[in-house]
């Protein structure tokens, strides 16, 4: 037994200097399985820590192309590291890959586009499935986040696919990303109207609003002295799932408590001055055809058109101042 160990450490080098085929050795197909081990280890173990990250982020198809994609990716990168021990030159494949390379990149580069946003998407996360979002000019319930595309719907139940490399590059309004929302309303009374027990009135209904937050507080106070009436100003923070629903119930609620309170909501208002006397930029009328208009007619607003004069008729007679004899 210790002969056979003596024999085979004594002849371990000739063993694995033998050539295979060309230059190529022992040595250096060893080397090559090895690194292809290690590229497949490192692949597993990166693509296992991808779909433990990603499992409740992104759908279960798109997970699986990512962990697919990322796996073939560090395993082609350690397959072309081991292609040296083989004695393969890759000078050739490098020069061939960058033309293929370049001509793909031009002929898909939206695609890659879309691809490289939705990847940054899932990682910075600006919104989830459910929120509502205003993308550019499109406002959507965000209902999926794939690979190259976004998958919304309108509030009116349409179907909206937006490239991931519109939202990436513009401008992304979350709604509901905060935890509380504001609103405000302009609520208008009267000048005859107490506006200080109206504003008592809109504080003590909305303490009674579960959903109206106390921090931050809400905020009552008359903001304008309108031509029409007193305009209050009403701000309100609520929960941003809810925000909608407080918005339209509290508005109704002050409306019924300011009508029961006898206050009313002002209408637009206009007073029309008649002014006859003769100024810049005001029309003259006669006295005496003033007297013809009604004032019913004044009320009305009708223009006035006075009655055309009448033609005096002329006759004339030709004077000749000779005399026939």
């Amino acid at each position: 037994m210790t002969g056979i160990i003596d024999s085979a450490l004594m002849n371990q080098s000739t063993i694995f200097a033998l050539p295979l085929y060309g230059e190529t050795t022992v040595t250096d197909l060893i080397w090559f399985v090895i690194i292809l081990i290690l590229a497949i280890i490192i692949a597993k173990i990166i693509t296992l820590n991808i779909t433990r990250f990603l499992k409740n982020r992104v759908p279960k198809n798109d997970l699986n192309l990512i962990s697919k994609i990322a796996y073939w990716a560090i395993f082609s990168i350690g397959f072309l590291l081991a292609l040296p021990y083989l004695n393969v030159d890759l000078s050739g494949l490098f020069v061939a890959g960058g033309v293929v390379g370049i001509i793909i990149g031009f002929a898909a580069q939206s695609v890659f586009a879309n691809f490289l946003s939705g990847i940054f998407l899932i990682f910075e996360q600006p919104m989830k499935f459910g929120d509502n979002v205003l993308v550019d000019d499109t406002l959507i319930v965000v209902e999926d986040i794939r690979i190259f595309s976004t998958i919304g719907r309108t509030f009116e139940g349409i179907y909206v696919r937006i490239p991931n490399e519109k939202i990436f590059t513009t401008t992304i309004t979350n709604y509901v990303a905060n935890t509380a929302r504001r609103f405000e309303y302009n609520i208008g009374i009267r000048y005859q109207d107490d506006a200080a027990r109206a504003i008592e009135i809109i504080k003590d209904l909305i303490d009674k609003e579960p959903f109206c937050l106390k921090n931050p507080a809400p905020s009552v106070y008359v903001d304008q002295l309108a031509s029409d009436g007193v305009i209050i100003k009403t701000r309100i923070w609520a929960p941003s799932g809810v925000w909608w629903d407080v918005r339209t119930t509290v508005l109704w609620k002050i409306k019924c408590a300011i009508e029961a309170e006898g206050m009313q909501i002002p209408l637009p208002q206009r007073t029309v001055w008649v002014n006859s006397t003769n100024e810049e930029n005001t029309p003259f009328i006669p006295p005496t055809v003033r007297d013809k208009v009604s004032p019913k007619n004044l009320q009305s607003g009708v223009p006035f058109q006075s009655e055309p004069a009448k033609e005096q008729s002329h006759t004339s007679i030709e004077y000749n101042s000779s005399f026939e004899s």
